[in-house]
């Protein structure tokens, strides 16, 4: 019976670690395949939408800030559900809720974002700059997508999570220090 036992704890274990490279292959494929897409695709060079913003750049940037600050309610709720939070105490329960809709609030406000960089503008190399953020963008999908598959993962080991949702957070902040923060530090360009 103790024999047996062991067995069903290591196959286990080979599951959550046969789920959790599949969920990281996944991410992957989605950072790679988005990278090819911009890449490949000729882009239009136009905008579909600006939703009410003076153009596409201006859209772009205020969306990338609103998911930023959304994440940062991600750090915080996750450190807090976590018991990271220092002199937070014990979440209460509204935190786990919070947490869950400001990333899907967050994940939608970037996805306006991605369409018009991958459709109107590609994936760019004119500078270290916009390598670095169609990097980083694509980066983030592929977290997003890994992330998401590590969630329903039953016996992930326990730094998985962290480290998928670091390298959410980690991705969009570099694609929004790599555009937004280049954007508010142009003069003459307006600003909505």
């Amino acid at each position: 019976m103790v024999a047996m036992a062991s067995h069903d704890v290591r196959d286990t274990g080979v599951l959550a670690r046969g789920g959790l490279s599949a969920a990281l292959l996944l991410g992957a494929g989605v950072s790679v395949a988005l990278g090819a897409y911009a890449r490949l695709h000729t882009p239009s060079a136009r905008p579909l939408v600006t939703l009410g913003f003076s153009g596409m750049l201006q859209m772009k940037v205020w969306l990338g800030t609103l998911a930023i600050a959304l994440l940062a309610v991600q750090l915080l709720s996750a450190l807090w559900m976590w018991g990271r939070l220092p002199r937070a105490g014990a979440a209460p329960d509204w935190v786990a809720p919070v947490h869950r809709w400001s990333g899907s609030v967050a994940f939608v406000a970037t996805l306006p974002v991605a369409f018009h960089c991958l459709w109107a503008l590609g994936f760019g190399v004119a500078s270290p700059r916009v390598v670095l953020h169609g990097t980083a963008g694509c980066l983030f999908y592929g977290a997003y997508a890994a992330k998401m598959l590590g969630l329903r993962l039953q016996r992930a080991p326990g730094w998985a999570l962290p480290v998928l949702g670091g390298t959410v957070l980690g991705s969009l902040v570099l694609a929004w220090l790599s555009s937004a923060v280049w954007f508010f530090t142009r003069s003459g360009l307006p600003l909505f």
